[in-house]
């Protein structure tokens, strides 16, 4: 497994193996140390793992998530998740979820992605987000979550702008029944399910959490995580490696719509609906980089 809190060195091996110039960081200060570009024909397993889980996921989601070139696939540089009207088992709707978990963790550094989203009206959830790598010892919500993107929020679709409405959030405590969690809601001056690929971005210190959506200065959620002493405080689950979540759910809580006949969003017409990315990448301070781990 690779841990990223990286050496200089390491990191630029890894830019050069990226073929990638430090020079050309968007981040001052910042250096590239990993990222997936989604180049050639196939998925890079060493990286991701493909879930297989039709539990709904905590959330009473409706799609079975499966392993098909159907629903997770790489074309034209882009890593595709398609959801789909077609019945698996017990659900009305597939789709994919992937996961670095085991694989691939960071802590700390400006994670970001660029995605272009599907219309979500009708019930639809994309989500970009990261979980504590002690999920499996501590469980939910002791791991934390950053929720990076989350579109698809019923509020949006009841005030009329489904795809301007978009959020970030964060979850911890230790009672999954009384978690505690900052949600950060923006509504943005314009579509971002306008067919363009747009950029989401976590600025992750020791101090603060930050989320901010393309060239915008402005963060839409700031979480202060400098109190790592107390058990009711953010800070206190936030200082440790997380690994890297991708997904395409359909219908659940977050929307709202919890009847497979109530989703409009995939229909006979429109049997299927993408969520493509074009690249995710991970940058960390160039002067503070240490502990590769593999």
């Amino acid at each position: 497994m690779i841990n990223f809190k990286t050496t200089l060195s390491a990191a630029l091996m890894l830019l050069s193996v990226h073929g990638i110039a430090v020079a050309e960081t968007p981040y001052p200060g910042y250096s590239l140390v990993w990222s997936d570009e989604f180049e050639g024909d196939a998925l890079d397993r060493s990286v991701w793992n493909v879930e297989v889980n039709g539990s709904g996921c905590g959330n009473d989601e409706l799609q079975y998530y499966i392993d098909s070139p159907d629903n997770i696939s790489l074309e034209n540089s882009c890593l595709v998740i398609t959801a789909r009207r077609q019945r698996h088992e017990d659900k009305a709707f597939t789709s994919g979820r992937l996961n670095t978990n085991g694989k691939m963790t960071f802590t700390y550094g400006i994670l970001e992605a660029s995605i272009r989203l599907p219309l979500t009206d009708g019930g639809l959830w994309p989500a970009f987000w990261a979980m504590g790598d002690d999920i499996t010892s501590e469980g939910w919500p002791r791991c934390g979550e950053t929720d990076i993107l989350e579109m698809g929020h019923a509020d949006g679709m009841a005030e009329q702008i489904p795809a301007r409405l978009f959020n970030g959030a964060l979850h911890w405590g230790t009672a999954t029944d009384a978690h505690r969690q900052h949600v950060g809601v923006r509504r943005h001056t314009s579509s971002l399910q306008d067919g363009k690929f747009h950029r989401y971005t976590l600025r992750w210190t020791p101090e603060r959490i930050e989320m901010f959506v393309d060239s915008e200065t402005e963060p839409y959620l700031v979480q202060d995580i400098s109190d790592r002493d107390n058990p009711e405080a953010p800070g206190y689950y936030f200082h440790k490696p997380n690994f890297i979540l991708l997904n395409l759910a359909v219908g659940g809580q977050f929307p709202g719509i919890l009847n497979p006949e109530e989703i409009t969003a995939l229909s006979a017409e429109r049997p299927e609906a993408r969520m493509e990315i074009d690249y995710v990448r991970l940058y960390q301070p160039s002067r503070d980089l240490s502990n590769l781990e593999k």
